[in-house]
């Protein structure tokens, strides 16, 4: 395996940092950063969490992508309140690069309560510090217990540490093609693209519906939906070590009753098999 996946059962009202000390370093000095910015975010405002994890080439999806740091500096209009839990986390090797997402709650005060997952893909700065690259949001009416914290703790395998930037860049450009190659694939059959691409423990994040779990859940979920999806990937981002990777991109998604414009972000993951599949995808309305 490339990677050791364990589970923990860290009750979901433990909210200090210390609560993650049995972890393994490397997920659990990741995950102290997105719970230590949560507790902020509760404690302080979700301004100040926001504030804590970002930097100047950070992103944020609102739906459309905007400068983190810009964003926040012009005082939103964000939630009053805003927690989150994560219940994912994954760094890779070369512990540049990582993924946090969970459920989260957010509510503007003398309004109802408002639930939804969010996303976040994370990268270390010159002095170390993880900081956020990209975060999404998808909402929904928060009807099911969030599943247990799963966490991917990089192994010690040794990984190519290439120098030329033109090669890290044919490195993300394969993972850019797999996407093209998936959303093909989506263009003639949804649920046999996804059942190519899809791990086999997939997360899939979709607009008022519950985490979804499994890629044969996911497949029963389309097909009980009716939903036809439509992808084009337009920006990717790969680990240095290699192993995990994200592509966005745009949507067009076929419903029931109607037709939305979507965009998507996928969590990718190189399986002993040299096949890249999507261990987590969200799609949020653009």
């Amino acid at each position: 395996m490339i990677y050791k996946k364990g589970l923990t059962l860290l009750a979901a009202a433990l909210v200090s940092v210390s609560a993650f000390a049995q972890l393994p370093d490397k997920v659990g000095g990741l995950l102290n950063v997105d719970k230590t910015a949560a507790n902020l975010s509760k404690t302080e405002g979700p301004h100040t969490g926001f504030k804590y994890m970002v930097d100047k080439l950070s992103t944020f999806y609102v739906p459309s992508p905007v400068n983190a740091v810009n964003y926040l500096d012009n005082r939103p209009n964000i939630p009053d309140l805003l927690t989150w839990n994560p219940n994912l986390v994954l760094v890779s090797r070369s512990l540049d690069w990582g993924v946090t997402s969970g459920p989260m709650e957010f509510q503007k005060v003398g309004s109802p309560k408002r639930y939804g997952q969010y996303l976040t893909v994370w990268r270390r700065d010159k002095k170390g510090n993880w900081k956020v690259h990209i975060r999404t949001e998808v909402e929904n009416f928060g009807k099911k217990k969030a599943g247990e914290l799963e966490y991917y703790e990089p192994d010690d395998k040794n990984y190519l540490k290439h120098r030329s930037t033109k090669r890290l860049e044919q490195r993300e450009e394969v993972v850019f093609q797999t996407d093209e190659l998936f959303s093909t694939i989506l263009k003639a059959d949804t649920r046999t693209g996804y059942k190519e691409f899809l791990a086999d423990d997939a997360r899939f994040y979709f607009p008022w519906q519950n985490e979804m779990e499994g890629r044969e859940n996911i497949l029963n979920f389309l097909k009980k939906e009716r939903i036809e999806i439509d992808t084009k990937p337009s920006d990717v981002g790969r680990a240095y070590s290699g192993e995990f990777a994200y592509t966005y991109g745009t949507a067009t998604v076929g419903m029931k009753d109607k037709v939305v414009k979507f965009s998507y972000v996928r969590i990718w993951q190189l399986k002993d098999d040299f096949n890249w599949k999507v261990i987590l995808e969200m799609m949020f309305e653009r």
